[in-house]
């Protein structure tokens, strides 16, 4: 590791800063390797302020001149900043700094992307602008003038020519400037109060005919927030620029929000109707940031939860509204649990809102995401959906213009709904998920239903309180008729004991047996331990009223009988049983017409590999990934053939023919098709994918197609694809993607080799170097294959990245966080990986902390 350990920011060490900002002008002479940033900022001091320094973030900046009140001065620079003596009393700072863009591999403050300048601020990037207070709750009103010969010059606010004012004060980490040969797909929209504001898509020339989706979900989300939240938008002109090399999904800054151009571009051919959903969801999430994290935005960065996790939620109301509700919400459960949990139950476990960081990046996470939407959910759950909107309307009305913290937040809630939320509070502050047991005996006519929490143990926090725990439940008959309708329980001590009568309940005859519905909706971001038998989930499988909790008796099912068989006891006379009453469950399911083909499609979607190899630590079992991968293929092939007439139909009857639209309903259509066609297909029987991958008008269904073939080593449809796509950029990231992850375990190494010295692997580009690793981290039998190879590949490739883009190396590191979870050979085999990692020369800051946190330095 690096010599001298870098030192923690902590939450309890804030203060605020010395100054205030009234106005900040900076202009921009444009040039790729000598860009020169003068900046002309009035600060006052701050009255609130208890140490009167003026220190200046800066890294990277080569200093030309620097004034006070039109004096030239002589500050101290350092590798971090500039410290300066300055007057008691209102004054003007200006600087000038230049800075090489094309240098700039590490995406952070200004770089080049194919001949194009852009930014990339949050969380720390401006200081690698020009030296300036670079933390979230310094906002002020920018005007930014930009010098260059290129037709497009882009940033925060209206424009004036080439000069833009945004009026709004906003954290530097906000700012935004871009500017190349770009073209607009433009549109208008017209606020709720009349006002207008035009639209702009500004992508290469070319794409141009791929943004149509994008604007429409735009104009869908601002229309949205309106409606839901009483939140119009605030400019004359709201842009949005796709970018090739860009380290996110996607950036917020006021007015000018930057996208990684695989979340804005689309066309039926290049794009899969999962890419139209992210789009979707992802436009709707930077919008609505517009409010919750630019209009109010974060006092510090320990406060990341209150724009992001209440922006995850906000933007996951709006895909329910938008699709199916159910299914979104499946698929957000499928997310936490694949991601947050995981973090969770590892080395990296931490609060939803963090006490100390060494690198703000590695917070991007999805406890801070996921678990932070959770908990704006569960807020939600507990006071309604009206006392909900009136919290936040306190909270815009209020806040509007600071920087706030999470008991700001809180302290809206608080008042409207005349309540206290300490105990509430405790998700935030504490990590780990909470495991919920449940268990009941039935007396008579009454039923004693009991239930118990229990927060883990995770490092830094070996004792925890009670979490406020909301379980939604339900109660069902024998026959699946509800006896009891959805009835929100506030688990909030370690014990709830809860009595039914039911007689009453039954209308005045107790049914014979009774059946919980634990947790709908997932009520809380919980684990739930039941005494379900097969036999009731079964029941709640073809009866809940619930779909989640439908999808869920049926999920945990399939994990049980694939458990059974990894473990080695699938075998025995009451397993094989259990694998037959699964089978003619999931027959019953599918014959009700009924129900959405897009939940449909994730009842029959298998639990993953990592998933199961979560489940067989869960059981007391050491988890082999090469049998579990042989294991689910095994099975998925058993349930295609057992239900082969049902999804033979499916697929014949859900052919979409050669239009191609990606409303939610197409959508759902497809996703049920290629289920079928993927639970169908074998390595012996290839024929169906192939006919569709020949066919295929569209991405989706080719690709779903392709992913087969090369699942059953047909390498002539991935060169065949290859050859057809090679041209686009966005395309062939899936291809670089799909051909390892879906490669044959004993094969995905080598392909991943092969790949990495491929003509078209540019390792610089985050897309690109994500879908390569990316692929073999998703093939865990492939990454995990005894030989350690796997490790070392992805060892050596972080360590090069590392060099060049910090931020994507640190990310993509968490491929060995579960290093606890495997035998004593693979452990020591990780372990040397990440030993080699720690001892890189010139190890980063980013890759550095999360080494240490996943060794349990």
């Amino acid at each position: 590791m690096n010599a001298v350990a870098p030192q923690p920011t902590r939450l309890a060490d804030y203060t605020p800063f010395s100054f205030e900002i009234d106005s900040v002008e900076l202009t921009f002479t444009l040039h790729p390797t000598a860009t020169r940033v003068r900046s002309k900022i009035a600060f006052r001091p701050n009255p609130a302020a208890t140490d009167p320094t003026f220190f200046l973030h800066g890294e990277g900046l080569n200093l030309i001149s620097a004034h006070i009140d039109g004096t030239p001065v002589t500050p101290r620079v350092t590798d971090t900043g500039l410290i300066c003596a300055v007057p008691d009393a209102p004054f003007t700072w200006e600087a000038e700094v230049q800075i090489n863009p094309q240098a700039n591999t590490a995406l952070e403050g200004l770089y080049m992307s194919n001949g194009m300048y852009c930014t990339q601020c949050e969380a720390e990037g401006f200081r690698k602008i020009t030296y300036y207070p670079d933390r979230p709750d310094v906002m002020a009103p920018f005007t930014v003038h930009i010098d260059s010969d290129l037709p497009v010059k882009l940033s925060n606010g209206n424009a004036d020519g080439d000069t833009w004012h945004d009026p709004w004060p906003k954290p530097a980490y906000l700012f935004a400037l871009v500017a190349g040969d770009l073209v607009a797909h433009s549109d208008t929209f017209t606020t709720a109060s009349g006002a207008d504001v035009a639209l702009n898509i500004w992508v290469r020339p070319g794409d141009e005919d791929k943004c149509a989706y994008a604007m429409d979900a735009l104009k869908r989300s601002m229309r949205w927030d309106e409606t839901e939240y009483g939140r119009e938008y605030d400019l004359s002109v709201f842009n949005i620029v796709a970018v090739d090399d860009f380290n996110m999904g996607a950036m917020e800054n006021k007015g000018l929000n930057i996208f990684n151009s695989k979340y804005v571009l689309a066309s039926p051919e290049t794009a899969t109707d999962r890419d139209y959903a992210f789009i979707e969801a992802i436009v709707a999430h930077e919008y609505f940031h517009n409010w919750t994290g630019n209009r109010i935005t974060c006092r510090d960065w320990f406060q990341l939860c209150l724009k992001e996790g209440l922006t995850v939620f906000r933007d996951q109301q709006f895909s329910g509204d938008m699709r199916s509700a159910p299914v979104e919400r499946i698929g957000n459960v499928l997310q936490l649990r694949a991601r947050q949990f995981r973090e969770d139950a590892g080395p990296l476990a931490h609060n939803v809102r963090p006490e100390s960081y060494i690198e703000i990046n590695n917070f991007y996470t999805a406890t801070v995401y996921e678990k932070g939407a959770e908990v704006i959910g569960m807020l939600r759950t507990y006071l309604g959906a009206d006392l909900y909107r009136a919290g936040c309307e306190l909270y815009f009305n209020r806040h509007d213009g600071q920087a706030c913290t999470i008991e700001d937040w809180l302290a809206c809630f608080e008042e409207v709904a005349a309540t206290d939320l300490s105990q509430f509070k405790r998700w935030y502050s504490q990590a780990g998920t909470p495991k919920v047991s449940a268990s009941w005996r039935r007396d008579g006519d009454t039923l004693h239903l009991s239930l118990s929490q229990e927060v883990p143990p995770t490092p830094g926090q070996p004792m925890k309180e009670p979490a406020k725990i909301p379980v939604v439940l339900g109660l069902l008959a024998g026959d699946g008729t509800e006896i009891l309708p959805s009835t929100l329980m506030d688990l909030d001590s370690p014990n709830l004991d809860l009595v039914f009568d039911l007689k009453d309940l039954g209308g005045g005859t107790a049914p014979d047996h009774v059946v919980p519905s634990l947790l709908r909706g997932f009520s809380a971001p919980v684990v739930l331990d039941a005494a379900l038998s097969a036999q009731d989930r079964a029941l709640l499988l073809a009866h809940d009223t619930d779909p989640f909790n439908r999808w869920e008796a049926a999920r945990s099912l399939l994990r049980e009988v694939l458990v059974a068989e990894i473990t080695g006891q699938g075998t025995s006379p009451e397993q094989v049983a259990r694998r037959d009453m699964v089978l003619s469950a999931l027959q019953d399911f599918c014959t009700d017409e009924s129900l959405d083909p897009a939940f449909i499609a994730l009842v029959l979607t298998f639990p993953s590999e990592d998933d199961l190899t979560q489940a067989v630590v869960d059981a007391g079992l050491v988890p082999d990934p090469l049998i579990i991968a042989q294991v689910r293929d095994g099975r998925m092939a058993a349930v295609g053939d057992g239900l082969k007439d049902i999804l033979t139909r499916y697929y014949l009857d859900l052919d979409p023919g050669p239009d191609y639209t990606p409303d939610a309903d197409s959508a759902g259509k497809r996703a049920l098709r290629n289920t079928a066609l993927m639970l169908l297909s074998t390595p012996q029987d290839l024929a169906l994918a192939r006919a569709q991958f020949a066919d295929a008008t569209n991405m989706t269904d080719q690709l779903a197609a392709l992913s087969v073939l090369i699942k059953g080593d047909d390498r002539e449809a991935a060169q065949a694809f290859e050859a057809q796509w090679r041209e686009d950029r966005l395309v062939m990231d899936k291809w670089f993607m799909i051909s390892v992850a879906s490669a044959p375990a004993s094969e995905a190494l080598q392909v991943a080799q092969d790949l990495s010295r491929h003509t078209l692997f540019d390792w610089k580009n985050p897309n690109r170097f994500r879908s390569l690793l990316g692929g073999l981290i998703a093939n865990p039998a492939a990454f995990h294959d005894p030989s350690g190879a796997g490790y070392a590949f992805v060892a050596d490739w972080l360590i090069k990245m590392d060099g060049a883009n910090p931020q994507t190396a640190a990310r993509m590191s968490t491929a060995f966080e579960t290093w606890r979870r495997y035998d004593a050979d693979r452990q020591a085999l990780m372990l040397e990986a990440l030993d080699r990692i720690a001892t890189a020369p010139g190890l980063s800051r980013d890759l550095g902390e999360m080494v240490s946190r996943m060794r349990g330095d």
